[in-house]
């Protein structure tokens, strides 16, 4: 049987445990099991502490049960073993055995420290949920814990890497729980920690994560990828048993020092592959996945050239991620080609060392030792952290949340810094952006940027693999105008903090949902002489359409506009007042979008981006959740109806985006 097919586990759990009884497990025999299975890699494992651990914890469930039947020890014991498949260090795999004594027995916490030590006890601190407070909501109560959570991370990687893994068993045995937990737990899943281990790069433990996800959350579509793909099984082993043949054959004729497996795909994976792309089942998974694991770094791109040699390479389907990694440290040649066979063959490209740390991700960095292994633990560690930096200051713990799954979505991009250092940032980013990532005070005295070495616009998007420098100056400070382009959080609370702005002043401020928008931020032009100009609605005294105003440039060359009566006019230079007027109101014509989209994370912002680009303000926005898509109807103001026809043009061309009516 060939590595090719869906990597979904055939069980729901790799031991099973029904009907088994706490007299019948034999801790003597687990501790063998999995003495065994650490002394392959770690050879200076602390087994006696394992196997002390395996025993507390085993006293301290012996009474409990899981909602199955089975006695509880079985979790802590297979989170231990997902821990030990990504090789984890003798801490890790007591705290996971110890998970769960302190939140779900006597056991204190005092006592794991006095019996394994501060550094065990601070794991499992780590991991257990808060107690002792009292919370409004079961939400409010998850949200925190999260938090909880992530803030130890930044602390300690260990403690997400328990998490994920305690997280990972009891989706493996979520059947036997309720169907509204069931959904509930994949939906936290789905949206926070299947994203976490993409970002560590766990990409085994993300994979399944996600395809146990799209089992509870569209059981529909799941059982039918199952019935299809289990249909064609054989013929297209068939075909990639050939495929894999020739290409081994023709690397080892070559010279070329490397293995050729089949590469497993995940019902998730192809789900939103056929989405994205429109396509039936057969069309995306008749594709065959190869990966080729090679023994040196030259060796990779000897053998990129043997497959295309072979066959013809698809254009535009190359991506070299070894030369420019993704953002979690990602490293591996991605190419398409069409083989004799009939056949889209994709391929991975990868060493040895690659291929460990693509699939065990951050859990990789224990194999290294000294400052290679700190420099891997901080890349791979620093997106937490940027993102953990600005939200760990909200008292809203859902607000939190929400704002995480946003960051934990964005499609990103790696830059350099001039000494080689990769800086990861979302799509869009500017050298703003960049600028606060590196430190606060590049961003604050930023007076220039280039990119490879010319000199770009403060307002350029950066792309992936640009070498970006910043220009700063020691009296320099941020530009407010900065707020209406930069794309990272941690830039705009860096920026409104050092021109003591609130979010609400934010000329880019982001829209809620079923909020409206002040006449004076729609009236966004006025005749200045004869001409129209940009300006600024003072906040001073919130002038609106009608009332009698007076207008002046400011010291940065903006004009803005106050009541006559305000009393801030007698202190502004009167030689640089400006002769303004109202538009007429009803010149400024309205329409309403009725849009239709199946949800997903970021369409909200896509579509606020659309506006944004455009250059046209948006009155008001409200949702509405229809059935299985989403209602999202917007009010914009209209100068001329070709407008309205460019809106819908570039509406149509989001992703998941069903319908655009106009009104």
């Amino acid at each position: 049987m060939l590595d090719t097919d869906i990597a979904a586990p055939e069980s729901d759990s790799p031991k099973d445990y029904t009907a088994v009884k706490i007299t019948d497990i034999d801790t003597e025999k687990i501790y063998d099991d999995l003495s065994a299975q650490i002394k392959e890699y770690n050879s200076r494992a602390q087994l006696r502490l394992i196997k002390k651990a395996l025993q507390v914890a085993f006293d301290a469930h012996k009474t409990q049960t899981r909602e199955n039947g089975e006695p509880y020890i079985t979790h802590p014991i297979e989170v231990a073993r997902i821990l030990i498949s990504l090789k984890a260090d003798s801490a890790t795999i007591c705290a996971a055995l110890l998970h769960d004594v302190v939140e779900d027995t006597p056991v204190k916490l005092s006592q794991i420290k006095e019996d394994f030590g501060e550094e065990i006890s601070t794991l499992v601190e780590g991991v257990t949920k808060i107690g002792g407070i009292h919370f409004d909501s079961k939400e409010d109560y998850t949200a925190e814990n999260i938090r909880k959570v992530l803030l130890a991370t930044t602390k300690d990687i260990r403690v997400i890497l328990i998490k994920l893994a305690d997280r990972l068993h009891n989706m493996r045995t979520l059947k036997w729980c309720a169907p509204e937990k069931q959904k509930r737990i994949s939906e936290e899943t789905l949206h926070i920690y299947a994203p976490i281990a993409h970002k560590l790069g766990i990409f085994r433990v993300k994979g399944e994560l996600e395809d146990l996800c799209l089992r509870y959350l569209n059981p529909e579509v799941y059982r039918f990828l199952a019935q299809r793909i289990s249909e064609k099984r054989a013929e297209r082993e068939k075909v990639a048993a050939k495929i894999i043949q020739e290409i081994q054959e023709t690397l080892t004729e070559k010279g070329v020092r490397a293995k050729v497996y089949g590469r497993a795909k995940y019902f998730y994976s192809i789900y939103k592959k056929m989405q994205k792309k429109k396509l039936d089942v057969d069309q995306v998974y008749d594709l065959i996945a190869v990966r080729i694991v090679t023994k040196s770094l030259p060796d990779c791109y000897a053998a990129l050239g043997v497959v295309h040699d072979l066959w013809k390479p698809m254009p535009h389907r190359f991506k070299d991620y070894i030369s420019v990694p993704k953002s979690n440290g990602y490293q591996s040649l991605h190419t398409t080609v069409m083989s004799n066979y009939g056949k889209i063959i994709e391929v991975q490209i990868r060493t040895d060392q690659m291929h460990n740390e693509a699939e065990e991700g951050i859990a990789a960095h224990w194999r290294y030792t000294g400052s290679e292994r700190d420099k891997i633990f901080d890349r791979r560690i620093s997106w937490l952290k940027q993102i953990l930096d600005w939200k760990m200051q909200s008292d809203d713990a859902k607000d939190f949340v929400e704002t995480l799954k946003v960051d934990l979505f964005q499609d990103e991009i790696v830059v350099f810094t001039p000494k080689g250092d990769p800086i990861s940032l979302p799509v869009h980013a500017t050298p703003i952006d960049f600028a606060y990532m590196v430190h606060s005070t590049i961003g604050n005295h930023c007076i220039q940027a280039k990119t490879n070495g010319k000199v770009v616009p403060l307002d350029y998007q950066l792309k992936s693999g640009e070498i970006v420098e910043i220009i700063t100056r020691k009296n320099a400070t941020p530009s407010r105008q900065w707020l209406k382009f930069v794309a990272t959080q941690k830039a705009k609370s860096k920026i409104r903090s050092s021109l003591h702005i609130t979010a609400e002043d934010d000329p880019k401020k982001g829209m809620r949902h079923e909020t409206e928008m002040s006449e004076s931020a729609l009236v966004k032009f006025i005749h200045i002489d004869g001409k129209v100009s940009p300006l600024k609605i003072s906040k001073c005294c919130s002038p609106k359409h009608g009332d009698s105003i007076r207008a002046f440039f400011t010291k940065d060359k903006k004009i803005t506009v106050h009541k006559t009566d305000c009393s801030n006019i007698y202190s502004l230079d009167t030689t640089k007042e400006v002769s303004v007027s109202w538009t007429k109101k009803e010149t400024i014509s309205q329409a309403t979008l009725m849009i239709v989209v199946h949800d997903r994370v970021g369409i909200l912002a896509d579509i606020m981006n659309l506006f944004a680009s455009l250059k046209i303000n948006i009155i008001s926005i409200h949702t509405k959740n229809k059935r299985d898509n989403v209602i999202i109807k917007i009010k914009i103001p209209l100068s001329v109806d070709s407008d309205l026809k460019q809106v819908k043009d570039g509406l149509k061309q989001i992703k998941n985006i069903l319908d655009v009516k106009a009104n």
